[in-house]
């Protein structure tokens, strides 16, 4: 009986309706890939257990449990909006920048390499000295609302100019750098400490602040220590310390190598490895 209808269907399917299925995962991936380790993550999850509960009561036939939570649910699509602000932001300034058709890094592995280079040894040289830094790589979701807080630069990453950067009893000594790509997008900028009360005591606010960005965006944040000149990096809200400058090195590489878009990518994966 359902050779028919499956028959029909498949004899009535275009190739435009592939297209237009694809267009539409395509988005999804890419909404998904924004709010990825972001509070909005939490609110969906939220949205999607009001959702089930209301169709439970409404099977049940619950019926003041399910006209309250309908109602519940109209508020919530109403503000919406206001609560997923700063991702509907970010999206549409990814559109206006032709960001959300890009595919991980824009920088070649030439450029990779050589920011390693300047981050490692910047690290490395304000770790012997016991000179505080905190360095934020942005990834897949945006930190815009960050690097408004900070003193714009705009500049290519070298050792120079970050170690200009944090000289003590300076402006931006204290601030956090923020770096896109190879380029300090802006120093001095301020970010959120983390709320968690079961962090170490030994823990500054330095490494609080790193924890603390790290818990609202899938960026990497390296900390250098003022008190003891220790090197950490911090990753989706946990902080990993004392590591060395190879070690540091190769937790970048894995986090920021990733392969440029474009044709050249596509015909690898025809090709041999």
């Amino acid at each position: 009986m359902m050779y028919i209808p499956i028959q029909g269907f498949i004899s009535s399917f275009r190739l435009l309706d592939l297209l237009d299925i694809a267009l539409v995962a395509f988005f999804l991936y890419k909404l998904f890939m924004l709010i990825r380790n972001t509070r909005a993550v939490a609110l969906i999850k939220g949205l999607l257990i009001l959702g089930a509960v209301t169709i439970v009561s409404k099977i049940l036939d619950l019926h003041v449990v399910n006209w309250l939570l309908q109602q519940g649910m109209t508020v919530i699509l109403v503000a919406l909006p206001v609560v997923f602000q700063p991702e509907l932001r970010r999206a549409l300034e990814q559109i206006g920048r032709g960001r959300l058709f890009r595919s991980g890094q824009v920088i070649s592995r030439e450029e990779l390499e050589r920011l390693l280079d300047e981050i490692v040894a910047i690290s490395e040289s304000l770790a012997k000295t016991r000179t505080g830094a905190l360095l934020v790589f942005e990834r897949e979701v945006g930190l815009n609302d960050y690097i408004d807080t900070g003193i714009a630069i705009n500049g290519i990453v070298s050792r120079e100019l970050l170690g200009n950067i944090f000289i003590p009893n300076t402006p931006l000594h204290d601030g956090a750098v923020i770096i896109r790509d190879n380029k300090i997008m802006a120093a001095g900028c301020l970010l959120p400490l983390t709320s968690d009360r079961s962090l170490s005591t030994e823990l500054g606010t330095r490494h609080r602040a790193a924890i603390g960005i790290s818990e609202l965006a899938d960026a990497v944040v390296i900390v250098v220590s003022e008190e003891t000149g220790a090197i950490s990096y911090a990753y989706g809200g946990h902080i990993y310390r004392h590591i060395d400058g190879a070690a540091l090195r190769n937790i970048l590489m894995g986090f920021l190598d990733k392969p440029q878009p474009g044709l050249a990518n596509l015909l690898k994966w025809g090709g041999t490895k």
